[in-house]
């Protein structure tokens, strides 16, 4: 009975803890547009400069990459470096769009970006689940939790069964 209860106990733990996971990935997605909001706001003050001067993003990059100073270099190499991830989030952005709820967890798991995941979950904050998302992975969670649970505990019940029947 007592190992009944510890599996229960276990399956509604882990029934919250999966809970979590659809808020943990919007508020990743919330960071992303972040990430990318602040990016696009630095490529453009490089691309006005570039402007200023009659130049191309890309003429601005490679006159920065093709300077004799370090310091310009690399410069140039943050800012291609900065062009080419913000096309990385945008297009992660755009899959989590396209995903829709059931989905967004796996495109999470799939392309997540380190940085980002690291400073969601510094600063995460969980909430209850109300969206059908949400509730799907509470019972998802709960089912792992209690199936896992019984499978774990299956020889110990067999064992004392099989004690109390050839006592």
């Amino acid at each position: 009975m007592v190992l009944r209860r510890v599996v229960f106990f276990l399956a509604i733990l882990l029934g919250v803890v999966a809970s979590q996971a659809p808020e943990f990935a919007q508020q990743y997605r919330q960071r992303l547009g972040g990430a990318i909001d602040e990016l696009a706001r630095v490529i453009g003050e490089f691309d006005a400069d570039a402007s200023r001067m009659n130049l191309s993003r890309e003429a601005g990059i490679e006159r920065l990459l093709g300077n004799a100073d370090t310091f310009v270099r690399q410069r140039g190499e943050q800012v291609k470096s900065d062009v080419e991830r913000v096309g990385r989030l945008e297009k992660q952005l755009k899959s989590y769009a396209e995903a829709g709820p059931f989905w967004r967890i796996g495109v999470f798991a799939r392309n997540y970006e380190p940085d980002i995941a690291r400073r969601a979950a510094e600063n995460f904050e969980p909430a209850v689940p109300v969206t059908s998302e949400g509730l799907f992975a509470t019972v998802a969670g709960f089912l792992a939790g209690w199936l896992g649970g019984r499978a774990l505990i299956a020889p110990i019940q067999r064992r004392r069964r099989l004690k109390a029947a050839s006592a």
